[in-house]
């Protein structure tokens, strides 16, 4: 009798994977299977509240051995060192969330099956909040609910215990755990489609704006911060170009109208090490602006499409350039950000194209003001296909309250010109259905800015601002005027000049396209001729 071929288990997986891509997509058909019953929203939090809670608790342990090394190297004996390994003071000193014994993940993994896998993760979300004021509210406590696989939680939690998933090395665990943790706000968003918009923005559109506005230091803002994916890659950004210690060298503010995605955004600056402050709770922009008095440097963000139900008050004082309609919000999140701008503030905000060229119930009269009041530094057309969660095509409004040469920055004065950007044709399909800019494309759009404005970057990087037919153009406000104050680089930037080629290379293409054509002919007619006698011998 045959015997059935035992599939291996994700803890068998995990031992043969290698990558950390492979590790990350094994934990997340682990944690898939605890889907069952629970509501698609409630999931997200669920999953991602678990990995929070090792991230925490992996970044007390490096703490805790750090501290270790330190009081060896002081002389202090053994049996006095575990007063000074639980001074509470010694973790929080160092941005470190102090975790309480019970909480550890070393705890929960040792009790998990004598004291109940579910109970002990809501203890110890409960204990870490009440210890640690920051993430008052933030943690979920629905893991000892009567629709979660009691067996199926206790099997995620040792795949998390494995090592792999912490820090080690020069590898610290916000770096590891924040990979998971942004892989996983990724595959939720495709998940679950259109709604995944609402809290996720694709990578290459975040690193793009960040890489066009620089934000080297000052105050970023992100009104619409969904799970606080403008943060995280500003934060990067600076890292890459300034290193680790400089990462506080930019003041986070940020604010979110759903509870829950509210909650993922805590949690994913957290996890990154950055100390932002999305407010002490989540609400609506519009209707109850969480910053009032903010004035950013850098401003972010990828505000929800052409939404119809949105806190319209004509007489709110945003409106400097004209009230926008109560059927589209589009002109009222620009007049927003423009609001928070400081004197030298620039921003870089995703919106649907249709806010390019629309005439409709005066925002072509808002688009027009905006021009004049010579706001508008740049226009990016995007590619199709870009955002898995929306089939509308999308742009990046840049936005810029100075255009001087700044003195010591020694900008280029743009004082009365837009640039446009046709990056239509730019990106790879990663799969059916899904685009993304490569670091190609990314580099050559913001090249193509930095050299523009004249910026450092692109000084010490030689590159100087040409036109480019098909791709650049450098408007000055005369011709955008000409265009009835419609912004859509195509307008602008002209067709792809033609290569011409020589007559010989010309009749060098034809001869081997017909010479390929003549041999697909040949192929043709031997399958036909297969296929006619197969078909005699079955009558």
């Amino acid at each position: 009798m045959a015997t059935a071929v035992k599939k291996p288990t994700e803890q068998a997986e995990l031992f043969s994977a290698s990558t950390a891509k492979e590790i990350q997509a094994i934990l997340w058909k682990a944690a898939d299977k605890l889907r069952g019953s629970i509501d698609a929203a409630q999931y997200k939090e669920f999953v991602l509240g678990l990995i929070f809670l090792k991230y925490v608790s992996d970044a007390f342990d490096e703490r805790r051995s750090e501290l270790a090394a330190e009081l060896a190297d002081d002389g202090i004996t053994e049996d006095r060192m575990d007063d000074f390994l639980e001074d509470r003071d010694e973790y929080t000193g160092a941005h470190v969330f102090w975790v309480p014994e019970t909480a550890r993940w070393t705890w929960i993994a040792t009790h998990a099956k004598s004291q109940g896998v579910g109970k002990l993760l809501d203890d110890a979300m409960d204990s870490v909040m009440r210890e640690n004021a920051s993430l008052t509210g933030v943690l979920p406590k629905i893991f000892n609910r009567d629709n979660v696989d009691q067996k199926r939680l206790g099997e995620l939690v040792d795949l998390i215990s494995d090592a792999r998933f912490g820090g080690s090395g020069d590898k610290p665990a916000q770096d590891v755990l924040g990979e998971v943790y942004e892989y996983f706000l990724g595959n939720f968003a495709r998940a679950e489609g259109k709604r995944g918009g609402e809290f996720y923005t694709p990578q290459s559109v975040v690193r793009l704006i960040v890489e066009i506005l620089e934000p080297y230091q000052g105050r970023v803002y992100d009104p619409a911060c969904g799970s606080g994916g403008m943060f995280v890659q500003a934060a990067k950004f600076i890292e890459a170009h300034a290193g680790r210690a400089h990462k506080a060298d930019i003041s986070v503010f940020g604010q979110e109208l759903n509870e829950r995605t509210w909650r993922l955004g805590k949690m994913n600056l957290a996890i990154h090490g950055i100390d932002g402050n999305l407010a002490p709770r989540w609400g609506d922009t519009f209707a109850d602006d969480k910053h009032p008095d903010l004035k950013a440097d850098f401003v972010m963000a990828n505000p929800p499409f052409n939404i119809k139900d949105w806190a319209r008050d004509e007489s709110d004082p945003r409106w400097k350039y004209g009230v926008p309609p109560k059927t589209n919000a589009n002109y009222a999140w620009l007049q927003h950000m423009i609001s928070k701008l400081g004197e030298r503030g620039t921003a870089g905000i995703v919106l649907a194209n249709g806010s390019m060229s629309s005439q409709q119930s005066g925002e072509g009269g808002i688009r027009q003001a905006l021009v004049e009041a010579d706001l508008v530094a740049c226009m990016v057309a995007m590619p199709s296909q870009l955002f898995r969660t929306t089939q509308i095509p999308a742009c990046l409004w840049f936005l810029a309250k100075d255009k001087t040469p700044q003195g010591a920055k020694r900008l280029d004065d743009r004082r009365g010109e837009i640039l446009f950007i046709d990056a239509r044709n730019m990106g790879e399909m990663v799969d059916r259905t899904e685009r993304v800019l490569t670091e190609a494309d990314l580099a050559k759009i913001a090249g193509a800015y930095h050299a523009w404005r004249g910026v450092g970057s692109a000084r010490e990087a030689g590159l100087t601002y040409e036109d480019e037919a098909g791709f650049c153009f450098s408007a000055d406000l005369a011709t955008v005027r000409e265009h009835g104050y419609v912004l859509t680089p195509g307008r602008y930037v002209g067709a792809v000049e033609a290569v011409e080629e020589s007559t010989e290379a010309v009749g060098e293409r034809i001869a081997a396209l017909t010479e390929e054509l003549f041999a697909l002919f040949d192929r043709s007619a031997e399958l036909e001729k297969t296929v006619r006698e197969q078909l005699e011998g079955i009558g």
